[in-house]
């Protein structure tokens, strides 16, 4: 079976799409296979827009800093507004344990180039106005870092990617695959057979199944986190303020002012829940309001517009899987971003760009040896997941 297209990308989320922009850019014919109506409908949709380079592992570090290059110039570029705005992250710190914690991971931050410093508590006083400077230690703080827009970001790279000749195919949903000895020859859909010389599984969420079709045990769990967003205020703080502290219900939480001066925010449950239910409850905005109020009791007469709840398709060691597979040399897998594909997307989506278009780079070899599928997933979990 002749290939139709020199790559073929299943999913057309935050990872897909903007690898279909980076492997069009490459001039390579692309068609990219979705079961949902439009571009970004999946989880993309459910993202907050944090944007961080801050990990403490080294492959998401790279990948995050391609990401923060291009969202940081794409209106330069091209023009389009993606609500890209630099107000860094900053995480406060509220005990000696957790301060010694930060203080560790900050030193092999820097190691990679990071720019980001522990401030102190005054200093996190004139970041966030207002701020309970109650038992405030102080806190890292990464000026470089910021948020965009996650469907705007994502139209923006879909249009781009049919400008150079991409195919976006909504409303086919892959079914199977036909294969011949050691490679994938093509995709089966419910409208017909797509053939390509190279695909990408990038379908989030659903990767597992879809990977069981192979006969691939694919690492991917999902679970589901919930947001809202509030009305437009006048600006109170640039950050976005991630607090770790774990209460009765919830972890962390973090939240952030928009570039429309929406106030968006998201917690991490305790327990987890796990599944595929992204139907929102009414126990969430409750005990992230209290929490949020409790930080920065500014918030507290900020009418909330809406919540919503989404899913983090997570690996057991909290780092992606960026991979080849051993028994089809044509397949590559781009899954298991931990609620971080949107930060994750373009930059991987470049560095696929340069491994099935030519021109790998030394560092992408080493990222993609620590996120092979055939990685050691008991390693541990990565700090800032």
């Amino acid at each position: 079976m002749k290939p139709a297209y020199d790559v073929l990308v299943i999913g057309a989320g935050s990872v897909g799409v903007p690898a279909a922009w980076a492997l069009a850019a490459r001039g390579l014919k692309v068609c990219v296979l979705d079961g949902a109506a439009g571009p970004g409908q999946g989880q993309n949709k459910a993202a907050i827009g944090g944007i961080r380079a801050t990990h403490s592992d080294a492959a998401k570090i790279w990948l995050c800093q391609e990401s923060l290059d291009i969202f940081r110039s794409w209106t330069e570029k091209s023009g389009d507004q993606i609500g890209w705005r630099q107000g860094g992250y900053c995480f406060p710190c509220f005990s000696e344990k957790t301060e010694e914690h930060f203080r560790k991971l900050l030193a092999i931050q820097k190691t990679f180039g990071l720019g980001i410093d522990w401030i102190d508590a005054a200093a996190i006083g004139e970041l966030v106005p207002g701020i309970n400077r109650r038992r405030l230690r102080g806190g890292t703080f990464s000026p470089g870092d910021g948020s965009a827009s996650p469907m705007m970001s994502c139209t923006a790279f879909y249009r781009h990617a049919r400008r150079m000749g991409a195919e976006f195919r909504f409303g086919e949903r892959v079914t199977g695959f036909v294969r011949a000895p050691g490679r994938i020859v093509a995709v089966r859909t419910d409208r017909g057979v797509v053939a390509a010389g190279e695909i990408i599984l990038a379908n989030g969420a659903g990767a597992r199944d879809l990977g069981a079709e192979l006969g691939l045990d694919i690492p991917v769990f999902s679970d589901s986190h919930e947001g809202g967003i509030t009305e437009p205020v006048q600006r109170l703080f640039e950050p976005m303020l991630v607090d770790i502290r774990a209460v009765p219900g919830s972890k962390n939480y973090y939240f952030y002012q928009n570039d429309e001066g929406q106030i968006i925010f998201c917690i991490s449950p305790d327990p987890l829940v796990v599944g595929k239910d992204t139907r929102a409850t009414s126990s969430f905005l409750p005990l992230v309001a209290r929490r949020m109020c409790s930080l920065l009791p500014r918030l507290a007469g900020i009418r909330v517009r809406r919540t919503w709840r989404g899913l983090y398709p997570m690996t057991p060691d909290g780092s992606p899987v960026v991979s080849a597979v051993r028994d089809f040399s044509n397949l590559k897998i781009a899954v298991g971003m931990c609620g971080q594909g949107f930060m994750l997307g373009p930059g991987t989506g470049m560095l696929l760009s340069r491994w099935i278009a030519g021109g790998q780079t030394e560092r992408d070899r080493t990222i993609l040896e620590k996120l092979t599928l055939y990685g050691d997933f008991s390693k541990g979990v990565e700090e800032l997941k």
